[in-house]
């Protein structure tokens, strides 16, 4: 069975996450995107309603595993029979920086990465900046799945 993984902190899922996955998905038998827990980051949400939010968006993907993990990648690939991390590109700079986390991984357990171009629409999106133009009022239902865009703006009313 062929196996791999989408990491990430996913506060909240977008939708360029979400093309990413169901990219992958059609290339491996099973995808598992795993919420990694850093608990040096402060998150808009908290792990649990990510992990939510992330299952109620990929109910349609049979093959596609919601899971959490605290660590390493490369010990939840070993953990979980996984030889592959499938991660998007946006920008040069986003290679930049993924190329060092492939190498890294690939030399501590022989994992390999997968660089997937993200789809010309979603090129600018991140986490970051979907929060940021919530938090301004700006509408961002172009950029996350409904269910989300609901969420996020309950949650930036509350605060």
């Amino acid at each position: 069975m062929r196996r791999a993984v989408c990491p990430g902190s996913f506060d909240p899922v977008t939708l360029g996450h979400l093309d990413i996955i169901e990219r992958a998905s059609r290339l491996y038998d099973e995808v598992y995107v795993a919420v990694f827990v850093n608990s040096s980051k402060k998150g808009l949400f908290s792990h649990g309603e990510r992990l939510e939010m992330l299952r109620e968006v990929t109910e349609h993907l049979s093959n596609v595993r919601i899971d959490s993990f605290k660590g390493l990648v490369v010990d939840y690939c070993k953990a979980n029979e996984i030889p592959v991390v499938v991660k998007g590109i946006r920008a040069a700079s986003d290679f930049d920086y993924e190329l060092q986390m492939a190498q890294m991984n690939h030399g501590l357990a022989d994992v390999e990465t997968l660089f997937m171009p993200t789809n010309r629409l979603y090129s600018f999106l991140s986490s970051s900046l979907v929060k940021d133009v919530a938090k301004w009022g700006g509408d961002v239902s172009a950029h996350v799945p409904q269910t989300v865009a609901r969420r996020l703006v309950a949650r930036l009313r509350e605060q």
